[in-house]
């Protein structure tokens, strides 16, 4: 071979029998069977097994075997040479695929808000037609079809948590709308938007959804999902009137927000429900085919910030960046405080003696509190900014932070989700709640 000439690992290949200068350093020392030895005017002698080695520590490329094959060829016509045939291009896809699968919910939702950003049409189309509402009655409908007899049980059994949701959701989160409006940011309507959105119960998708991904209390999300949404008919406009809008004599209509959340929430979660009690093919199909349907849900979810984004995408070109930034910053520790707050509570819950711990201590029952407790509605921030008539300030500004901080809230939880699940994956177990 021509001096010097550099071998490309390929194709599947025997190389020529090594020079005998070269025999004569590798058996003169066995450690230099691990690197490439190069001697002027020489073939190249190649101790392919440590090569080997080096890429499976050190690298995601397919990885080239080596096997001696003395009864076939090498290039020369000689026998005795090495073959080198690598790894299927399969193991790499699947390797691929199953991190796709394994960050679905994070992937989705930011290549969400990049979609809205670049090409808002289709986006805006959806907003249009109410496609968010469609989206959460889905999903609250194959919540139902989800949901067992033994799910209900587990609901009456960790009734302390369920309590412990609605007083954390209802009356101490929307304490902290009085600490958000003392941030001095302009326009102010950032600052009263996310003060607003901290009076809210929980999301009406993010949080049920997130509970399922995780294999926490599904049943105690979806109760304290529905009630506090039906109780904060009550609530909200209390809270806004107290600590957002003191002085200024607003009252927001309630019997327009029961009917539509009647119709987006409770009906699908009964009609799903009734379908599977009726339907025991159906049940055993949608247990099968879970994790399609956590695909499924994931995706869902990825397509709120799309519309949310795309419909806000024009007044968002209108505020300057580093305001904006200001108020996601705002916006992610709000959320991050809301979480910190509610894991100190189920944490010292679940320590007292009296406590009942076990249901405090459970992980389905604690991580679904942590997640509902943690996150607020943004489609009931936006209905009773609606009602708001611009008292408060420009409708669409104070509508702005609370989009970034709902998109910012279910991106922080998905990843706090799937630091959950990589913890949980040594064991191989999920615990049921």
């Amino acid at each position: 071979m021509v001096a010097g000439t550099a071998v490309i690992l390929s194709f599947s290949f025997t190389l020529p029998p090594p020079s005998a200068a070269a025999v004569a350093v590798t058996n003169a020392d066995n450690l230099l069977r691990r690197r490439l030895s190069f001697s002027a005017g020489k073939s190249a002698s190649i101790s392919t097994a440590p090569l080997n080695s080096f890429f499976r520590r050190s690298s995601k490329f397919p990885v080239f075997n080596a096997a001696h094959s003395p009864n076939q060829g090498s290039f020369d016509g000689n026998s005795n040479g090495m073959v080198l045939t690598s790894t299927s291009a399969l193991d790499v896809a699947k390797g691929f695929f199953n991190f796709l699968v394994a960050n679905l919910l994070p992937i989705a939702l930011v290549a969400g808000v990049v979609l809205g950003i670049t090409n808002p049409g289709l986006g805006c189309l959806g907003y249009r037609y109410s496609l968010s509402k469609y989206m959460t009655s889905w999903l609250f409908f194959m919540s139902g079809l989800k949901l067992q007899d033994g799910d209900i049980k587990d609901v009456l059994e960790a009734w302390p948590a369920f309590l412990f949701g609605l007083v954390s959701i209802l009356l101490l989160c929307p304490l902290f709308a009085k600490l958000i409006l003392k941030v001095p940011l302009v326009p102010p309507e950032f600052v009263t938007g996310l003060a607003i959105f901290g009076c809210m119960p929980t999301t009406l998708n993010g949080g049920v959804a997130l509970t399922q991904l995780v294999g926490g209390n599904t049943a105690l999300a979806l109760a304290l999902t529905v009630s506090s949404v039906l109780l904060s008919i009550l609530t909200v406009p209390l809270w806004i009137t107290k600590y957002v809008a003191d002085g200024f004599g607003l009252t927001i209509p309630s019997w327009p927000l029961f009917q539509s959340l009647l119709l987006t929430l409770i009906v699908p979660l009964i009609l799903g429900k009734v379908l599977r009690n009726s339907a025991p093919g159906i049940a055993t199909s949608i247990d099968q085919n879970e994790k399609l349907i956590s695909i499924t849900t994931s995706i869902i979810l990825g397509l709120f910030p799309w519309m949310q984004v795309s419909q806000s995408r024009s007044l968002l070109l209108k505020v300057k960046p580093e305001v904006f930034v200001c108020a996601i910053a705002l916006g992610i520790l709000v959320h991050l405080i809301f979480l910190g707050f509610n894991a100190i509570l189920v944490r010292s819950l679940s320590a007292l003696p009296w406590a009942e711990k076990s249901v405090f201590g459970k992980k389905g029952n604690s991580r679904a509190l942590m997640l509902v407790c943690s996150q607020r509605s943004l489609l009931i921030a936006t209905t009773v900014v609606e009602q708001l008539g611009g008292v408060l300030g420009e409708s669409g500004l104070l509508v702005l932070p609370c989009v970034a901080a709902d998109v910012n809230q279910i991106i922080v939880d998905s990843l706090l989700v799937n630091f959950w699940l990589q913890k949980d994956e040594p064991s191989g177990i999920v615990e049921k709640p």
